[in-house]
């Protein structure tokens, strides 16, 4: 009797210590914004160095369609290669994103459709992630919500890396100044290399708190043999707060930030012009208000507020 009571105590505890495994290892944190698959797995995989590797890229609300991306790891980064078939006709636009094992979202850019086919090409920074097809085009998270037409499945070979448990980002205590942290920017990528070297491409900005109802016209000219000049025009331009300034900054896919140029406040100016350029291969364009002192020195981050993000006029 006594071996039976000892027998079922530790089943007890073996299925105690079970329930907590699954909890920690099986479930998505409501802290993140992360989606597993229905075995409990999440489909980031970190990409060998010097070795091609082909991925499926499973289809989701699309019947019949097929998917693969080719991805190459070397010392210039990771380079995709994305061919999507039988696609519906219906069908003329679909957006790429890497996700990170935290749930952060990339956007790698647009895929070009023509006739069911979609085609992508582009390289990134990143080494760690799964691939995302979605219709649409300023995706921030990834979470059960998040509409999809493509996942990537696991490559024959590789390891599943387990999300984090973490929340992303963090909280901070109020302030009397308005400040964000850089995670805090979710700024979609341009695709660069996609644009045909020494053409204007046009683009869209919207912007949002201090500029709202202002509008700018966004040139980016990418050169054959230098860096990619970026043009942006300001008009019904909004006085910004006292000691406050408009500044343009160029994001890379791995958060890194370039600042292009600035828009002091002076009354009454309703027009401006920003011209500059960045050695980046891709990136994406974000405005954001900041405290002029904070400017006057070097400053390689933005602290302030998001008022515009720029996006591909589709």
């Amino acid at each position: 009797m006594k071996r039976a009571i000892s027998l079922r105590g530790i089943s007890w505890v073996v299925a105690l210590v079970l329930s907590f495994v699954v909890l920690a290892y099986g479930q998505t944190p409501t802290t993140t914004t992360v989606v597993q698959n229905e075995d409990g797995t999440y489909t980031v995989v970190e990409y060998p160095v010097g070795k091609e590797v082909i991925v499926t890229l499973n289809p989701f609300t699309i019947q019949g369609a097929t998917g693969t991306a080719t991805i190459l790891r070397d010392d210039a980064g990771t380079r995709l290669k994305l061919n999507l078939t039988n696609l519906p006709a219906e069908l003329t636009s679909l957006n790429l994103y890497a996700v990170d094992e935290k749930g952060m979202v990339t956007s790698l850019g647009p895929i070009a459709i023509a006739n069911g086919v979609g085609t992508f090409t582009s390289t990134t920074p990143l080494s760690r992630f799964m691939l995302i097809a979605s219709p649409e085009a300023t995706l921030t998270a990834y979470d059960p919500n998040t509409k999809i037409f493509f996942r990537s499945a696991v490559p024959e070979g590789l390891a599943v890396i387990p999300h984090t448990m973490s929340p992303v980002g963090e909280q901070v205590a109020a302030t009397t100044t308005t400040t964000a942290p850089v995670a805090a920017y979710q700024v979609p990528m341009l695709n660069i290399p996609a644009y045909k070297k020494g053409d204007d491409t046009k683009m869209k900005i919207d912007f949002t708190g201090a500029l709202t109802g202002a509008r700018a016209n966004v040139f980016i000219t990418p050169r054959k043999d230098g860096p990619t000049e970026i043009k942006m025009r300001f008009h019904e331009l909004k006085d910004a707060p006292a000691g406050q300034i408009f500044v343009l900054w160029a994001v890379s896919p791995d958060q890194k930030f370039v600042k292009l140029g600035q828009v002091v406040n002076a009354p009454g100016r309703n027009e401006a012009e920003i011209r500059s350029e960045t050695a980046l291969p891709d990136f994406g364009l974000l405005v954001t208000m900041e405290d002029s002192a904070k400017m006057a020195g070097t400053v390689i981050n933005p602290f302030g507020p998001s008022i515009g993000v720029v996006h591909i006029i589709q």
